[in-house]
């Protein structure tokens, strides 16, 4: 009886290394994307804090040079960073490629709005003060 059992377990070896062979690729396959999923969304995550603090720059009235900087810095490497005035309201577009290869058909992309401030009062209140 234990030759029998024997004979089976000596059979089944070879399975395992096959199995675990066409499985292990699969698995790496699908480790590397999540791994660059999660990057595409702190890109993504960072093209929404640049076009924020690009837009509280901008209503602040600091200069375009000073708004466009802010943003860059914030946003992921290479982003472009457009910065509009309609009337009251700042518009500040922050646009980035993908990390990877470079080869996906979208851009990631944020616009944030913010309501430009009035300075004249605080200018004139700490003109006042002093």
């Amino acid at each position: 009886m234990r030759a029998r059992r024997a004979e089976r377990v000596g059979d089944d070896a070879g399975f395992v290394t096959a199995e675990a062979a066409m499985v292990l690729p699969v698995l790496v396959l699908v480790v590397t994307t999540l791994v660059w999923v999660l990057l595409v969304v702190l890109a993504q995550i960072q093209c929404v804090d640049a076009a924020r603090a690009g837009a509280r720059a901008a209503a602040r009235q600091d200069p375009e040079g000073s708004v466009t900087r802010v943003a860059r810095d914030v946003a992921p490497h290479g982003a472009k960073v457009t910065v509009t005035r309609r009337g009251d309201h700042v518009h500040v577009l922050v646009v980035a490629d993908p990390p990877g290869l470079g080869v996906l058909p979208f851009q990631l992309r944020e616009e944030a709005v913010a309501e430009v401030e009035d300075m004249t009062g605080t200018r004139a209140q700490r003109g006042a003060g002093t």
